[in-house]
């Protein structure tokens, strides 16, 4: 029997209790002209998600983690029950706004050589994020690196990898779609098969999307539809272990996808990025404040990802 279920919506969730009430309630007050399910993952939360979903939300399917099992694999197990002919990954920080899922399957239906499409999604603010990426690369690593993008935001060489020169106002084709909002067509990853559960958490769209996009599918955004993110209301809980995971991803993209030579010389510049920012955070760490800690904690993460780039920088993803 065929489901009539158009978008199957997945959440993964990690103590992130206030933030996903809100989430949920945007998803049920404007998707009501959609067909849909909600699917929330919990990775062994401890702030009671689990029992205010059961309460408030009795209408989700749940699956209760007994440990955190990142964000690729617990993605995988919604999309493993998942019945739409879509399926969106939507991360607990956000907020739909004015039928943004609607949207986003209407444009995806419109054009059906599309395997992910991704929307416009805003700061609470409501300024633009610059989400959607280039795909990794040894160019676009050292670029970013400098900080450069920064200084000079809408030049397309140093703005590269985060595409800082595009205001996301018009539709595009592109590398990566991030996943904080993936509106992902099921016929495309019956094809291309599910995440890889080597990203614990960083880099998992970008592998999907490369593989989307090497068996012939299209990656596109559209600014027709909006979301709010407010970003990072998972990773801020281990934010030192969480620049370690962001190096490394990238690093595992390329050991998987680019050749030996490529993937060392990324490492170099990985642990070359840690070493020159060793000091700086050395001498915060010793001077007198009130957050020597932090700054004593974020030195000795600098340390370890310098060693750790060296040796091997896949290893910088600590998570696992």
């Amino acid at each position: 029997m065929i489901s009539s279920i158009e978008v199957s919506i997945i959440v993964v969730n990690w103590n992130t209790k206030d933030v996903l009430r809100d989430c949920l309630g945007s998803v049920y007050k404007q998707s009501k002209d959609v067909i849909f399910e909600v699917i929330v993952i919990d990775n062994a939360s401890g702030d009671g998600s689990v029992e205010m979903v059961k309460k408030e939300f009795p209408q989700v399917t749940l699956i209760e983690n007994r440990e955190n099992k990142g964000f690729a694999a617990a993605n995988n197990q919604g999309i493993a029950i998942a019945k739409g002919r879509y399926i969106l990954l939507l991360n607990s920080d956000t907020i739909v706004l004015e039928n943004a899922i609607r949207k986003t399957v209407e444009f995806a239906d419109s054009r059906p050589s599309a395997a992910v499409v991704g929307c416009r999604v805003l700061n609470p603010d409501r300024t633009v994020q610059q989400t959607c990426f280039m795909f990794p690369s040894v160019l676009n690593m050292l670029l970013s690196s400098t900080y450069l993008y920064k200084l000079f935001p809408k030049s397309k060489f140093f703005g590269r990898e985060r595409m800082t020169w595009w205001d996301r106002s018009s539709r595009r084709e592109v590398d990566i779609v991030t996943g904080c909002f993936m509106l992902v067509r099921r016929k495309g990853v019956e094809q291309v098969g599910m995440m890889d559960e080597q990203f614990f958490m960083y880099g998992e769209e970008a592998d999907w999307c490369y593989r989307f996009k090497q068996t012939g599918w299209k990656v596109l955004f559209t600014p027709t539809a909006e979301i709010i993110h407010f970003g990072g209301a998972s990773s801020k809980q281990r934010r030192p272990e969480m620049i370690l995971q962001l190096h490394g991803s990238k690093l595992l993209f390329l050991k998987k996808h680019r050749s030996r030579f490529i993937y060392y010389l990324a490492c170099f510049l990985v642990s070359l990025f840690f070493l020159l920012r060793l000091p700086y955070w050395v001498a915060r760490s010793i001077s007198p404040a009130s957050d020597r800690s932090y700054y004593a904690q974020t030195a000795r993460t600098y340390a370890v990802g310098f060693v750790r780039a060296l040796a091997g920088g896949h290893r910088l993803c600590v998570a696992r």
